[in-house]
């Protein structure tokens, strides 16, 4: 067997490198060659990925975390062939909330996944932005939830209490939006916080964003706040994230659905899969078992 490496050095703590020299006797215990690419640059690994000869390799294994997983199933779309083969995910990166999902955070227990070859297909998302379209593994947020992942970014130096502090501010400012939102053949106008649209339970670190959501059972889990909820009530609501028990809050709505549209009055940034590549107005559709991993 022969896989090629895709390994983010810059991901998370950096350890990417590391990783991949401690797993890498696994591998030739089995035999198995391993082509290793680092990644350089933001987007490389979906340029690498799309112009790869995939005959060559039976399957893309990846040290890092949920963008460099995002870009390489991007990379995977994107190809002209259309040639898709399996995903293995090695935990690298801060979050690996998708990798969550799945109950593997230790990058030694993952390679053990792969190496019984067994895989499983799950769910991608679709976002028609318009003139661009993106595929989420993860998650799309708009509204409040982009104003913290921006704020976020500038506080990395604080580890993951950057994404606590980033909220708390945002909550002091509330700051809401107006918009059309459509789902489940639904429409309304509304001002909102925020709309967060999930294939995983988790996103950043360890928050339960949408905890009846599944990887594979062909739905988005749509989160949505309206602006009529108090900064105390939202000051209430933060800390059930992390056990996904603010669902059951009345300001709280949860949809499940194929799809949901979003056009606010104004383009805004969307946060996609933990980073701010995105821009309304958007159509966001699941693509059922669209992308094979080792699992």
């Amino acid at each position: 067997m022969k896989f090629i490496v895709i390994v983010n050095p810059f991901s998370g703590k950096k350890q990417g490198l590391e990783i991949f020299n401690k797993i890498k006797q696994k591998f030739d215990s089995k035999n198995i060659d391993l082509t290793l690419i680092r990644t350089e640059f933001p987007g490389h690994a979906e340029r690498i990925i799309k112009e790869c000869n995939f005959e060559n390799y039976n399957g893309i294994l990846m040290i890092g975390g949920d963008g460099t997983f995002h870009e390489i199933v991007n990379g995977m779309f994107n190809r002209r062939d259309k040639k898709k083969i399996p995903i293995g995910i090695i935990p690298g990166g801060t979050g690996n909330s998708f990798m969550l999902d799945l109950g593997i955070i230790d990058p030694n227990d993952a390679v053990d996944r792969i190496l019984l070859n067994k895989t499983r297909f799950v769910d991608i998302i679709k976002l028609d932005m318009g003139q661009t379209v993106k595929y989420s593994i993860n998650l799309v947020g708009w509204g409040m939830i982009t104003d913290i992942g921006l704020t976020a970014e500038n506080l990395r130096w604080m580890g993951n209490a950057r994404y606590t502090i980033s909220a708390i501010i945002h909550i002091f400012f509330k700051n809401d939006r107006k918009a059309k939102f459509e789902v489940n053949g639904k429409r309304s106008v509304n001002n909102y916080m925020f709309v967060i649209g999930c294939n995983s339970i988790n996103v950043g670190k360890g928050m339960r964003m949408a905890p009846k959501a599944k990887l594979d059972d062909g739905l988005m889990d749509i989160i949505v706040v309206d602006s009529n909820i108090s900064r105390l009530r939202l000051l209430a609501v933060l800390p059930k994230l992390f056990k996904g028990t603010h669902i059951d809050e009345p300001e709280v709505q949860y949809y499940q659905s194929k799809k949901f549209s979003l056009i606010p009055d104004n383009d805004d940034s969307l946060i996609i899969d933990g980073e701010m590549i995105g821009k309304t107005p958007i159509v966001a559709e699941i693509i059922p078992g669209s992308v094979e991993i080792f699992a």
